[in-house]
């Protein structure tokens, strides 16, 4: 069984078009609220990312916000919903401090800049810099096109089974907790 202690969620900075998104957001924050688990998030008051980060507060949990200083203004910090809130130089050292200070991560919908999170922690996890596992939130299926084209990746050769199989999968944030425990996916090593 996986230490679990706290989870980076990567997420939008918008809501998205459709009410589900901010409803399973306050879902997810009081999940990880109830589960003595610490979100970990990139800051800020803006969107999904803001919606998880207040419900898990007004849920009794904690939050750690990692900012970057380019998004350090008022306007992206409408109100506190971070226990701490750590300003990092760029948009780098973000993304290293939320690794460091996660023991899994969650994907939740989002646009590019969930993408490029989740395939830089993913790429990490295959080439063997972590074992963390990693969750795609798959609300309505907002994640399917991208497992299509990963599995096109597997069926071309460019990706092993075993990397796509240590992915968890679901539409449920109870479901993923329950699975960061527990899943465990070595993977062969990439040299």
């Amino acid at each position: 069984m996986n230490r679990l202690a706290s989870v980076a969620v990567f997420c939008g900075s918008s809501f998205g078009n459709n009410p589900v998104y901010r409803e399973k957001a306050a879902e997810l924050g009081r999940v990880l609220a109830s589960s003595g688990i610490r979100l970990v998030y990139g800051g800020g008051y803006r969107g999904l990312m803001g919606v998880i980060a207040e419900s898990v507060r007004q849920s009794g949990g904690k939050v750690t916000g990692v900012l970057p200083k380019v998004f350090d203004d008022p306007r992206v910090r409408l109100k506190d919903v971070e226990d701490e809130l750590i300003i990092a130089s760029g948009m780098h050292e973000r993304k290293s401090m939320m690794y460091d200070r996660s023991d899994a991560f969650i994907i939740f919908p989002g646009g590019i800049g969930t993408l490029d999170e989740f395939f830089e922690i993913f790429t990490w996890r295959q080439i063997g810099l972590h074992g963390k596992n990693i969750a795609l939130y798959n609300i309505s299926g907002y994640f399917d096109r991208l497992l299509e084209f990963l599995m096109e990746c597997r069926d071309r050769g460019f990706m092993k089974q075993e990397v796509l199989s240590s992915l968890i999968v679901s539409d449920d944030a109870a479901d993923i907790m329950h699975q960061l425990r527990v899943k465990e996916t070595p993977l062969p090593s990439k040299i």
